[in-house]
């Protein structure tokens, strides 16, 4: 399936492999800007959407996988995380972190571990869809399996 897979869908595939996780990454047939668009394309519920939401924390990127549904109070995740600040990071900023693009990136296949939150809402979906690395792909994944791949912190982000 590898051969198939655009970019750095084959790094993240190779990621979630040696994870041990069980889904498998999915080409969607567009891009997928937004959880909306995602969760039409995939016929689920916004809410089942983890967006990967990269933030500089104090100088530090900080992966935030919310739920579609949701929006991140920054104030709240700065506190959660013990920081003074934390601001949207620049495509850059997220491309270095994670050497992956703005509008896919997954929660796993970076250069090195990234501080992850993971929000506790997902964990009200049996199926929770995450990004997997490229703007047009996706794999299923739990909520439990998030945390255990990310070695996140579930979190209220909202």
């Amino acid at each position: 399936m590898s051969e198939k897979l655009p970019g750095n869908a084959v790094v993240v595939e190779a990621a979630l492999r040696a994870l041990g996780a069980s889904g498998e990454i999915v080409v969607l047939p567009e891009k997928a800007p937004t959880a909306a668009t995602a969760a039409a394309q995939l016929g689920c519920e916004v809410g089942a959407i983890a967006n990967s939401l990269i933030f500089d924390a104090d100088g530090a990127p900080l992966l935030v996988l919310t739920s579609g549904a949701h929006r991140v109070d920054v104030g709240l995740i700065a506190r959660t995380a013990g920081v003074e600040s934390v601001r949207r990071a620049t495509p850059e900023f997220v491309r270095t972190a994670t050497g992956q693009p703005i509008g896919g990136v997954a929660p796993v296949g970076h250069p090195a571990p990234v501080r992850t939150l993971v929000d506790t809402w997902l964990s009200k979906h049996d199926v929770v869809w995450a990004a997997g690395g490229h703007p047009m792909t996706v794999f299923p994944t739990t909520f439990d399996e998030l945390v255990r791949i990310t070695g996140g912190t579930p979190a209220d982000v909202e």
